[in-house]
C-alpha cells in the first residue's frame, strides 16, 4: 500500500490530467505537533493533500501556499508544498469544533493562494471561501482565476489523508462530454475504496474503461523549514525594546514554530548580541 506518495496520470486521448496523493507518515507527524480536535485534523488533511495536489501542476521550481482565513471555528489552516514534494502545515483554531460545512467551520472566509518561484517574483492569488466543503472551495478558486474545469475527491481518517484531482489540461479543446464522463465515473470513488486502494485499482475501478497514463510515484515527506537564523530575523522586526520588555517581565524570549512545535529560546545575552550586530546569523537583514 502507498505511503507518502503522489501520483500523476493522463487521460491523452482526451486533455485531462489526474493526481492522487497519499500521506501517512506525513499526516502523523503534522498531527503529533499539535492536539487537533478531530474536525480540525481532518480539515488539516484535506489542506495538506490540496497543496501536493495543486503544487504538483507548477510549472516552476518553488513552493505553493495555501491558506484558508475565517471568522468560525477555524480560523487559519495553511499548507506549504514545494516542487520536491516536501509539505508542511498547521491550524488555529478555538473552542469545541463540530463537524459541518465549510461556512460553519470557518465563518466569513477566504481562500489565499501564494505561488513563490525560486526565481522571479511571487504571485498571490485571493477568493471568497465559497461551497460547502474545501473541495468546493478550490473548485470555485480555478473556475474563476483560472478558468480550468478540476474537481477534487479527500478522504481523511485518523492515519492517513488522501486527494484525488482531476483537471482539464489549459490548451485541451476537447469536448465537453469527455469531461463530464471522465467527473462521473470519479464521483463514485467511496471515501473507503480512497483510503483502503491501491492507485492501480482506484484507476482500474474508475476508469477501466479509458486510455489512462500511470506515471512512476514521487516520495512525500513533512518538511519544516523553520530555523534558529529566521526566528532571530523575526526578532529583528519585533524591536531592541519590546524584546526588554519581554526579557523583563519573563527573563527569556520563548517561541515555538507553529508548523514542527520546535521551541526556541532566547536570554538577554542573545538578545543583546543579535541586536549589537545588527543581523541575524544566518540573515542579511538589518535593523
Amino acid at each position: 500500500m502507498q505511503k507518502d506518495q503522489l501520483y500523476r496520470f493522463l487521460f491523452e486521448e482526451l486533455g485531462i490530467r489526474g493526481e492522487l496523493v497519499y500521506l501517512d507518515n506525513s499526516f502523523q507527524i503534522a498531527l503529533s505537533n499539535h492536539d487537533y480536535p478531530p474536525v480540525v485534523a481532518e480539515q488539516l488533511g484535506q489542506v495538506l493533500a490540496t497543496s501536493l495536489l495543486l503544487s504538483a501542476t507548477l510549472k516552476f521550481d518553488g513552493s505553493l501556499i495555501l491558506q484558508v482565513q475565517g471568522s468560525g471555528p477555524i480560523s487559519l489552516l495553511v499548507a506549504h508544498a514545494n516542487d520536491q514534494q516536501d509539505v508542511r502545515g498547521m491550524a488555529h483554531w478555538e473552542g469545541d469544533v463540530k463537524k459541518g460545512a465549510l461556512p460553519d467551520l470557518f465563518g466569513d472566509g477566504r481562500l489565499v493562494l501564494t505561488l513563490k518561484p525560486t526565481q522571479g517574483q511571487a504571485y498571490q492569488s485571493i477568493v471568497a471561501l465559497k461551497g460547502e466543503s474545501l473541495a468546493d472551495a478550490i473548485e470555485t478558486y480555478f473556475a474563476q482565476s483560472e478558468q480550468l474545469k478540476t474537481r477534487l475527491w479527500f478522504a481523511v481518517d485518523n492515519n492517513k489523508a488522501v486527494g484525488l484531482l482531476l483537471q482539464e489540461l489549459p490548451a485541451h479543446a476537447g469536448k465537453s462530454a469527455d469531461w463530464e464522463r471522465v467527473e462521473m465515473l470519479a464521483n463514485t470513488i467511496t471515501d473507503n475504496e480512497l483510503l483502503g486502494l491501491s492507485t492501480e485499482e482506484i484507476i482500474y475501478r474508475l476508469f477501466h474503461e479509458e486510455s489512462v497514463t500511470l506515471y512512476e510515484p514521487k516520495p512525500v515527506q513533512f518538511h519544516c523549514e523553520c530555523s534558529r537564523e529566521k526566528v532571530e530575523a523575526s526578532l529583528l522586526t519585533v524591536g531592541h525594546a519590546e524584546l526588554l520588555s519581554l526579557l523583563e517581565e519573563k527573563g527569556a524570549v520563548d517561541t515555538n514554530c507553529d508548523f514542527c512545535n520546535k521551541h526556541y529560546h532566547f536570554d538577554a545575552v542573545d538578545i543583546e548580541q543579535l541586536f549589537l550586530t545588527g543581523q541575524s546569523s544566518g540573515s542579511s537583514i538589518r535593523h
